[in-house]
């Protein structure tokens, strides 16, 4: 390995537009932070390190994870705060990029376009549609930052496409002996087929190369069927749209399925418009108002959960509309949750559905929040749930008053069965020993780090669970 440019803004190779400004807008739902206390985005995971800092440069982060390897303390970056366990955790030194945001440059043959580690999903939207230029799928949540999302599994939904590890082109990476390097296909590629999706045990990103495509629109087309309709029909409908989703209230017989096909340029469906009272009704009435309520009444009076489900199912109703495909991917979340996912192989998604209802009734489980079942193509990033498989991502959730313990248990049980694989940032208690057993690559990764981090400095609780002392 050889050092790279010291404190280079990212390289811009002939074709290449640097960047015109900097991204200011706030972000949204940023973890608190009171001294060196700091609390992720559900309050579930509370943390107290030893030092807390918000580098501004490469050379910054370099001469921290010298300083802190040197006098024996661990490192960890945090980013908005989504993940939902205590991957980012830690009692050392922890690095926060606030103030190391915005876009450096577009490559604008190749079309990739490469982004400060802490600039947040939105503002990547934003200063991408300067170039007339988006992603061409993305998680379901805007606030995480661009490093954080990919270095720990976040996806969309989709058969055409996988998750935003699988778009990354390359990486500006500061080692645990302080190297700043730059990986990608061809330099280091050893580094960078793990480091896409590193749970940052690798190194700390500090840019992000990420492929991109033409802005374009999408034809929305939403209803409320029958939840077995929906899973007899799931593969099928899933491999006919472009992006696939649905969401199933327990309690009740219906589902919400989403259903978009991307639109040629130039192309105008006759009779639809955009977002219309009915698109606002659903998004504001029913996932916001309804649910919340249906949630917050679960926890003084469960036995009124069922109805409220039920009623909030009814409220749902067909619609067509066409929109920008960036109001489809990402949304800010006002109500706080806690959540499980885990992806299982594509064909066996319906029977996995079918399962956990039968185990909520056996339980005797009331639910608030609805399952939302998502889908993905096959990658080739070693850590991906979906490495080498078509997935169904089947993720549920609990409101952050309710307990969680016994559903998450009850439903993980069923996507173990199945073979899933657990979403990195999210909950889930499987160890190294069935990990190893779940990612035919896992101990090449286990060497590389070795390699690259043989005293630890990386090293955490979560990843000390999941990928071994």
């Amino acid at each position: 390995m050889t050092d790279s440019q010291g404190d280079q803004q990212g390289s811009t190779p002939e074709g290449n537009k640097p960047a015109k400004k900097l991204s200011t807008r706030p972000a949204t739902s940023l973890p608190k932070r009171r001294g060196n206390t700091w609390r992720n985005w559900s309050g579930g995971v509370t943390e107290t390190s030893q030092l807390a800092a918000g580098p501004t440069s490469e050379t910054a982060v370099r001469a921290l994870v010298i300083g802190a390897g040197g006098s024996g303390l661990k490192v960890k970056t945090v980013g908005s705060g989504h993940s939902f366990n205590d991957i980012a955790g830690t009692e050392g030194l922890r690095l926060h990029f606030d103030d190391y945001r915005g876009l450096v440059s577009v490559n604008s043959q190749t079309r990739v376009a490469t982004f400060r580690a802490g600039t947040r999903m939105h503002e990547v939207h934003d200063l991408l549609a300067e170039h007339g230029l988006t992603l061409e799928n993305q998680g379901d949540v805007s606030s995480p930052t661009i490093a954080g999302a990919i270095s720990t599994g976040t996806h969309g939904t989709g058969l055409g496409t996988s998750g935003l590890s699988s778009m990354v082109k390359g990486l500006r990476l500061v080692l645990a002996n302080g190297e700043i390097i730059y990986c990608d296909a061809r330099t280091h590629p050893e580094i960078f087929e793990f480091a896409r999706l590193g749970l940052g045990a690798l190194g700390i990103i500090v840019e992000v190369a990420i492929q991109c495509v033409p802005t374009f629109r999408v034809e929305a087309n939403e209803s409320a069927e029958p939840l077995d309709a929906v899973l007899d029909s799931y593969v099928e409908r899933a491999r006919a749209a472009d992006y696939f989703s649905f969401f199933w209230f327990p309690h009740s017989e219906q589902a919400l399925v989403k259903s978009h096909r991307r639109l040629a340029e130039g192309e105008e469906p006759e009779g639809l418009g955009g977002k219309n009272a009915a698109k606002f009704f659903d998004e504001e009435l029913v996932q916001y108002w309804a649910q919340g309520l249906a949630a917050s009444v679960g926890t003084v009076a469960p036995g009124m959960v069922q109805k409220l489900s039920q009623f909030t199912s009814s409220l749902t109703g067909s619609r067509q509309y066409v929109e920008d495909s960036v109001a489809m991917f990402g949304n800010a979340k006002r109500m706080r949750y806690n959540e499980l996912e885990y992806a299982v192989p594509l064909e066996d998604g319906p029977d996995v559905v079918h399962e956990i209802r039968r185990q909520i009734e056996a339980h005797g489980l009331t639910v608030s929040f609805p399952i939302e079942v998502r889908c993905g193509a096959a990658d080739d990033v070693p850590l991906s749930p979906g490495y080498g498989r078509e997935t169904a991502y089947i993720a549920v959730h609990r409101y952050v008053r309710e307990r969680y313990a016994e559903y998450f248990g009850v439903v993980e049980e069923v996507l173990q069965s199945a073979g899933g694989r657990p979403h990195w940032g999210m909950m889930h208690t499987l160890r190294a020993p069935q990990l190893r057993e779940l990612y035919p690559k896992f101990d090449e990764f286990v060497e590389l780090r070795d390699r690259v981090d043989p005293d630890r400095v990386f090293d955490n609780h979560y990843l000390e669970r999941t990928i071994g002392e």
